[in-house]
């Protein structure tokens, strides 16, 4: 008999069954008022979870990759200049996107291990004294490194440069599992996907717009259609979408958010953090290192952990254990591995994927006790208290 062991992946994450059952729903008419009550109570919940009271929600049948495009499609002119670091895999894709598009990216390069530089930001802004850069472009929560980086800051260093440029924020691996304060940090633009903090399976794009980024978007001159929002604002206010929906993600979605909501954002943001600390202790009791060059950039839903050993690691896990780690990316391939500990993951659950790791490095060769970083983990669990959450079930 085949056993289904959890994966720690930093996403598409696990998903718990009551989503699995929530995705799996009969044809719905959706151009009928039947799907409308499933369309706008989910809209609702993600501005909940955006902590926003404004923003302008759209849901496209994509990825978080076609949430770039919509971002950037909808608000930005071929020419155009943003401002952007490159300081891991996912930043790098999306400079890539914005130079296909025909945008002049300004590329800060910045370590991988690193957050985005807000202070190197405030200076090219203060020295943009025609405001030619159209949009600052950050990257909230670096998947491919565990790295978060302060996009308060980089909102405080637009700010003190009284510079106007938009604020779109990649948000993929960090919304619904770690705060994301859209109006609080002025942001016009976030990003994410159903596949991580949401629990569900890939398939659905994520984006909320300001009152700021929407008035752009009968100037914004790249192409776009199917990431065209005003096709979409048609489609919502008849309770439809421009061509078909996902609907059984869609419903999903809602039950996603309603469980988020249920278990209360703090909690989820706070069993995100113990876990997470739990996976630090394990990293450090092991003698290792992590990406992320600081506590400050530690991440709360993935930790890349430094060993040349990375590769076989994650190799073993699958061959001999049927368990998922993430390797590394782009310049950090070979370098590290990755453990996802994001969504539906609990104490317990996260003392397997421990524990298994432990044999997978000693039976590659790395130089750990076995035991050691689950003792770890389990003496900060202990201490912090399960919180056990519904959403996590």
């Amino acid at each position: 008999m085949r056993f289904q062991n959890p994966v720690f992946i930093p996403g598409p994450t696990n998903i718990p069954e009551v989503l699995r059952a929530a995705c799996n729903i009969p044809t719905v008419d959706h151009r009928s008022a039947a799907f409308g009550k499933i369309l706008h109570p989910m809209l609702a919940n993600v501005r909940t979870i955006l902590k926003s009271d404004s923003a302008s929600i759209f849901v496209f049948p994509s990825t978080g990759t076609g949430g770039w495009e919509t971002a950037i499609s909808n608000t930005l002119s071929a020419g155009d200049k943003v401002l952007m670091a490159r300081n891991g895999m996912f930043s790098h894709k999306w400079i890539d996107m914005c130079r296909r598009f025909g945008l002049e990216v300004h590329v800060v390069e910045t370590p991988w291990g690193q957050g985005v530089p807000a202070d190197a930001f405030e200076t090219i802004l203060s020295e943009d004294k025609g405001h030619e850069i159209k949009a600052v472009l950050a990257t909230h929560n670096e998947t491919a490194t565990g790295v978060v980086s302060d996009i308060a800051a980089v909102r405080r260093a637009m700010d003190a440069a009284s510079h106007p440029a938009l604020l779109l924020v990649d948000g993929v691996s960090s919304i619904a599992s770690m705060d994301f304060r859209f109006d609080d940090w002025g942001v016009d633009v976030a990003v994410t996907g159903s596949q991580k903090g949401f629990m569900l399976p890939p398939g659905l794009a994520i984006v909320g717009f300001s009152e700021k980024a929407r008035a752009c978007v009968p100037g914004a001159d790249l192409p776009r259609c199917f990431f065209d929002i005003r096709d979409m604002e048609k489609g919502y206010a008849a309770n439809g979408y421009p061509y078909t929906p996902a609907v059984g993600l869609i419903n999903g979605l809602k039950a996603s958010t309603d469980l988020l909501l249920e278990e209360g954002l703090e909690n989820v943001f706070a069993r995100h953090a113990r876990i997470a600390e739990g996976v630090r202790a394990a990293v450090a009791a092991w003698g290792l290192k992590l990406c992320a060059h600081s506590p400050d950039l530690y991440s709360n839903t993935v930790s890349g952990i430094m060993t040349p050993a990375g590769n076989a690691v994650v190799q073993r896990a699958s061959d001999r254990y049927d368990m998922a780690f993430g390797a590394g990316l782009g310049e950090v391939a070979g370098k590290l591995f990755r453990i996802g500990h994001l969504g539906s993951m609990t104490d317990a659950m996260m003392l397997s994927g421990l524990a298994t790791a432990e044999m997978c490095m000693v039976d590659v060769g790395i130089d750990i006790t076995l035991g050691s970083g689950v003792a770890a983990a389990q003496a900060v669990y202990r201490r912090e208290g399960t919180g056990h959450a519904k959403a996590a079930a």
